[in-house]
């Protein structure tokens, strides 16, 4: 077992957009971050055997749940998932975090003027996307174009690259925030996968890993867990914290394919513009690349559609469901969904048959089910407080598992302003 030396004031495992927020916002303030991350570092390419490696291996990107056919996914490099989202910058859910006792509106703001958030622009919003927005604004829905992650100067028109990591700059991503960090002195360890926080008595004081095949061992003030809504869980128990892990969410989703003549281009942005329903899910447009988009026709042996996706419309269906299941100790999904989830499914994938109907689409059919986002596993008010504290000393969380409820939309935009005010909160203690 190595013991490194060196002691840090902070260590953040996982570098996703809540840890990477916390790590640059820490060493801004000038303090000695170390950043643990289970993936690699390796520059985005922008094709599909690089998204395989970091976003498609079973058992580690690709969790299975107990239901045949329903299953998430999450990425493993730095940057975490962020490097295959969609770029939507959905707003916090302020009324729901205000009853926790947590604000966010001023780290909003400011998370606003730094990042590149604004809604697609006519130049880059797809004529698939804007086939969709007529007719659903034409049947009476309030279809509105989405803010982006996007520096849309960098974006080209007709690419279709935002789920395989955007090759081009164009998509804002967590690596930036690490980029920022290690820039200003913090040390990014890749392919180090953290197993435990090491106490003395009930206080953080480290974090163990392994790494090609070795234990290590690190220390610091601070240690903050951000290994996403699975990860954490299990670190958290193997840590002593039993309760973490139980009555989460994540997100549930069908895609809806239908057949048009002469709309499509060679690719578009994915999410360019949509309607949140009142029903409890998103509708929105999702151009898949046609890898993605023949596992999601192969199961429902659409063999048909193979050849078609040029000439495909493709609408996304996400729910917000309700909370249950487990996460099991080694990192493994327990989760069904109830009746009510697959109701909202249902529905929403007849709204979607009635819009892609009414846009010309033919042969409309719908793919499985899969899902995103985990959340829910360490909750506010449960596992951490309204600070983000666990019931140890000097551990925090940082990630979507500490989301209390399910709300059914991208966090993006949630987890950077909470690692905003939780670096905050932990300069003022560091002092």
């Amino acid at each position: 077992m190595n013991t490194t030396s060196q002691h840090y004031d902070a260590v953040v495992v996982g570098s996703g957009p809540g840890g990477a927020t916390v790590a640059r916002e820490l060493t801004g303030q000038g303090k000695n971050v170390l950043i643990l991350e289970w993936g690699g570092n390796a520059p985005v390419k922008g094709n599909m055997f690089q998204m395989a490696l970091n976003f498609g291996i079973p058992g580690k990107n690709v969790l299975f749940t107990n239901k045949k056919f329903l299953a998430m996914v999450r990425g493993t490099c730095t940057g975490g998932s962020s490097i295959f989202y969609c770029a939507t910058a959905f707003d916090p859910p302020f009324e729901m975090m205000r009853a926790y006792g947590i604000e966010l509106e001023e780290e909003v703001a400011q998370l606003k003027k730094e990042l590149p958030i604004a809604p697609a622009s006519d130049e880059i919003f797809g004529p698939g996307a804007r086939r969709m927005m007529e007719s659903a604004v034409e049947l009476g829905y309030d279809w509105k174009r989405l803010n982006k992650f996007i520096y849309q100067d960098k974006c080209r028109p007709d690419c279709w690259k935002c789920s395989y990591g955007c090759p081009h700059g164009a998509k804002w991503t967590a690596r930036e925030f690490v980029e920022e960090a290690t820039t200003k002195g913090a040390t990014l360890i890749n392919r180090a996968k953290a197993t435990r926080v090491l106490f003395e008595g009930d206080t953080a004081i480290g974090v163990e890993y392994k790494k090609n095949f070795k234990t290590h061992k690190v220390y610091a003030d601070r240690i903050i867990i951000s290994a996403g809504g699975v990860g954490t869980p299990v670190i958290l128990r193997q840590s002593g914290i039993y309760k973490a892990g139980y009555d989460f969410f994540f997100d549930p989703l069908i895609m809806v394919f239908g057949t048009v003549k002469n709309v499509k281009g060679k690719g578009e942005i994915q999410m360019a513009a949509g309607a949140h329903m009142d029903e409890g899910y998103l509708m929105v447009d999702l151009d898949f690349p046609t890898p993605m988009y023949l596992v999601q026709s192969a199961p429902k042996m659409r063999l048909d559609k193979i050849l078609s996706r040029p000439d495909t419309l493709m609408m996304m269906i996400k729910i917000k469901d309700k909370l249950g299941g487990r996460i099991t100790w080694d990192g493994g999904v327990r989760k069904s969904l109830v009746r009510e989830d697959k109701l909202k499914l249902r529905d929403g994938y007849e709204r979607a048959k009635t819009i892609l109907k009414n846009a010309g689409a033919k042969g409309i059919f719908s793919g499985w089910t899969v899902a995103a986002h985990p959340g829910g596993t360490a909750k506010i008010n449960d596992v951490v407080d309204s600070n983000l504290k666990t019931e140890k000393e000097n551990l925090y969380v940082c990630d979507c598992s500490v989301i209390p409820e399910a709300w059914g939309l991208p966090p993006t935009l949630t987890l950077l302003a909470l690692g905003k005010r939780l670096a905050k909160h932990l300069g003022q203690t560091m002092q």
